[in-house]
C-alpha cells in the first residue's frame, strides 16, 4: 500500500477491523520507511452488470453516483451516511443477484424509488421530483398522490 504521506510502497498493518456487516475491512496502517500510520478501507468488489443509460450508453456501475443522488435527496434530513450506506448495498445485491451482463438505469431507478420511502419520505419526494423529471405540478401532484395512497395500504 503506498504511503500517502511519503509514497513508499510498503506498509504493515497495525490493526484490522470489519464492520458490522461484515462487508468493509479498516486497516490501520504504518509505513516501514516515514513511521506515518493512515488508515485504509477494504471492500469487495462485486461483479456487476453494466449499465445502459437513457441514451444507450454503456457505462459501468458508479456507486459513488447513487452516493451522491442519496446524500442530496436526505440533504438536512435525520438520515446517516450509514443509512446511505446500507441502502446502497441493498441495491448492489440487488444488482449482484440479477444476474445479466447490462441492466437499464432504468430498473435500478425503480429498484430505489421502490425502497426509498423506507429510509426517509421526504427523501423519496425529492428523489422522485429529479428522477421522474415532471414536466408540470400537476404531474407531481399524481406522483404524491401514487404515493401517499401506497402508504395508505401499509
Amino acid at each position: 500500500m503506498k504511503c500517502p504521506y511519503c509514497g513508499h510502497l510498503d506498509s504493515k498493518v497495525i490493526d484490522s477491523r470489519i464492520n458490522k456487516d461484515k462487508t468493509i475491512t479498516r486497516r490501520r496502517r504504518e509505513c516501514t520507511s516515514c513511521q506515518q500510520r493512515f488508515t485504509t478501507y477494504e471492500r469487495i468488489e462485486l461483479m456487476l452488470p453494466m449499465l445502459i443509460k437513457k441514451d444507450g450508453r454503456r457505462e459501468p456501475w458508479d456507486r459513488g453516483k447513487i452516493v451522491a443522488g442519496l446524500e442530496k435527496a436526505c440533504e438536512k434530513l435525520a438520515v446517516s451516511m450509514a443509512d446511505i450506506d446500507t441502502f446502497v448495498d441493498a441495491i448492489e445485491q440487488k444488482l449482484q443477484d440479477y444476474g445479466g451482463k447490462e441492466i437499464s438505469t432504468r430498473q435500478i431507478g425503480e429498484w430505489v424509488m421502490e425502497s426509498l420511502p423506507n429510509l426517509n419520505e421526504v427523501a423519496y419526494v425529492r428523489f422522485a421530483s429529479v428522477y421522474r423529471q415532471f414536466r408540470d405540478v400537476n404531474e407531481f401532484m399524481e406522483e404524491l398522490k401514487l404515493f401517499l395512497g401506497e402508504q395508505g395500504k401499509h
